[in-house]
């Protein structure tokens, strides 16, 4: 199975990027993906972070074992459309 890193983007710059060094084995891309979606609903729900002000800006930068990049996952891609109309309306 392939393996997968999760880096973290919580900001800007080369000092906002938590580097996962270990990853995780997963089947493919896609559950790569619902895999990070998981991760971020965790995050956001834990307790508060000293670092992390705001979990929406930040997104998951998955890498595959060559070090390629083959998905970016926002964290904002949690809130639903209904979410988003709920909160306006």
């Amino acid at each position: 199975m392939p393996r997968y890193f999760f880096n973290l983007r919580y900001g800007p710059g080369a000092d906002k990027l938590a580097v996962d060094p270990e990853g995780d084995e997963l089947a493919d891309d896609e559950a790569a993906h619902q895999y990070a979606l998981r991760e971020a609903r965790g995050l956001i729900a834990g307790p508060p972070s000293l670092v992390v002000r705001d979990w929406f800006v930040c997104s998951f930068e998955i890498e595959d074992e060559n070090g390629r990049c083959v998905r970016m996952v926002p964290f904002s891609e949690l809130v639903t459309e209904e979410d988003n109309e709920a909160q306006a309306g």
